[in-house]
């Protein structure tokens, strides 16, 4: 596994315990919640700033995260990558339904802090775009490491991914949408989602090979 993937895959880790170990001693919303939603839009008033993370919020938004799986599995496809376009299609579905699944057992309610900058419906915990944004980008970027040879090609390619998520997740707390516990759970499920499918095509690819030879 690419050192970038190995980093996403600790710091994903990391948070998720963190959380864990928040939910023992605090309750939900947590004191940083508060004070990190509190504190961007307190310190963060400006139009251009709103509008900017208008924008980048909607990179997570399920209609384009649908367009982009369905443009790179179109690509795979064409190449005859078959196993990797699978595997991308896969990882999206199975991962949207088991973030809606989530949101609809915990039902947590949006924040009140705040007014919301954009229109939200269904429930807060987790984050569906942090998580969404994710499993698709770390998806794609962690299968095309798998495809690309050159080493500081497939780290850059996990860092541009890894920085796009983490805008987007910033963006849901900055428009006060969501609580910074949601997006960090979002980044955490999304994350080790995208890795575990990583993981299993690497495996089922190394099998297929095996079985050739």
């Amino acid at each position: 596994m690419p050192l970038a993937l190995r980093g996403a895959a600790a710091g994903a880790m990391a948070l998720a315990l963190l959380l864990i170990l928040g939910l023992l001693i605090d309750h939900w919303p947590f004191a940083w919640d508060r004070a990190i939603l509190t504190g961007l839009r307190a310190h963060g008033q400006s139009r251009a700033l709103m509008r900017a993370a208008v924008d980048v919020t909607a990179l997570g938004s399920v209609p384009v995260l649908i367009l982009i799986m369905a443009g790179a599995v179109s690509l795979l496809a064409a190449r005859r990558l078959w196993l990797t376009a699978i595997a991308t299609a896969a990882a999206g579905i199975s991962g949207g339904m088991a973030v809606t699944l989530v949101k609809t057992i915990v039902a947590r309610a949006r924040p009140d802090l705040v007014p919301h900058w954009v229109d939200v419906s269904n429930a807060s915990f987790p984050s569906g775009h942090a998580a969404g944004s994710a499993m698709v980008y770390l998806t794609l970027a962690a299968l095309a490491t798998q495809v690309t040879q050159e080493r500081r090609v497939r780290h850059m390619i996990v860092i541009l991914a890894v920085l796009l998520v983490g805008m987007i997740g910033v963006s849901r707390v900055y428009l006060g949408v969501h609580w910074p516990s949601d997006v960090a759970a979002g980044w955490c499920f999304g994350t080790l989602w995208a890795l575990g499918w990583w993981w299993a095509t690497a495996a089922a690819r190394e099998s297929w090979r095996g079985a050739r030879q």
